[in-house]
């Protein structure tokens, strides 16, 4: 089995959560964050992003006031732009054709919220790879807590010790490692600015081109 995050390894996603996090801001009368900003805090979910958007951090809360308010309105936002402006990375219908043609079982794993997951993939035409979508609402936890990827190996019937995560973030290699996955994680990803490389992922890809390489070897 192989576990598939979104954001920052299928998707570039950012576009469109810059544009609907911009338009919170302006409707608050606040200054625009822009793409290169909103890049650094994505991976936690809307909830903390829209955090780091008011605070313009990577850590702290605001108002709790403000927060709700921005909350509804950014959710306003994304809802009718969360597919306008991604796409899909290059190489990744090549990645996820050869581990279909394999007879890998993939599964889609996500911090994002089920909202937004499903219009996503299928607007993008990749609904059908995955047999489990598992999205930030659907379990207790997020990851990086290992108990989104436990949950599709369960009910996958899958051992995790057989199973891979393919991800982009600390979020995913921390994730892995505690529910006992292998991780493969892209170079290109949405890592808090931060090199994947510094958390030791089993590998490394520039596209997920690469898998068919890295998997047979």
């Amino acid at each position: 089995m192989v576990l598939i995050d979104i954001d920052g390894t299928m998707v570039n996603s950012v576009p469109d959560l810059a544009y609907s996090i911009d338009q919170m801001l302006i409707e608050l009368d606040m200054p625009v964050r822009g793409v290169d900003r909103v890049k650094h805090w994505v991976g936690n979910g809307i909830e903390r992003l829209v955090k780091r958007a008011l605070m313009n951090a990577l850590d702290g809360d605001p108002d709790e006031t403000l927060y709700r308010s921005a909350l509804a309105l950014f959710k306003s936002h994304y809802k009718v732009n969360n597919s306008k402006r991604s796409h899909l990375y290059e190489g990744v219908r090549q990645g996820l054709d050869y581990m279909q043609g394999r007879t890998f079982r993939m599964g889609c794993v996500t911090n994002k919220a089920a909202e937004f997951t499903h219009p996503l993939l299928h607007d993008l035409d990749i609904a059908n790879y995955f047999e489990v979508v598992i999205c930030a609402d659907d379990t207790l936890e997020k990851k990086p807590h290992p108990m989104p990827l436990l949950t599709a190996a369960q009910r996958m019937q899958v051992d995790p010790q057989r199973s891979l995560m393919l991800g982009d973030s600390s979020n995913d290699v921390r994730a892995a490692r505690a529910a006992g996955f292998q991780i493969i994680c892209t170079s290109y990803g949405y890592n808090h600015g931060e090199d994947i490389r510094r958390y030791e992922p089993d590998a490394v890809i520039d596209s997920m081109a690469e898998l068919e390489n890295i998997i047979q070897a």
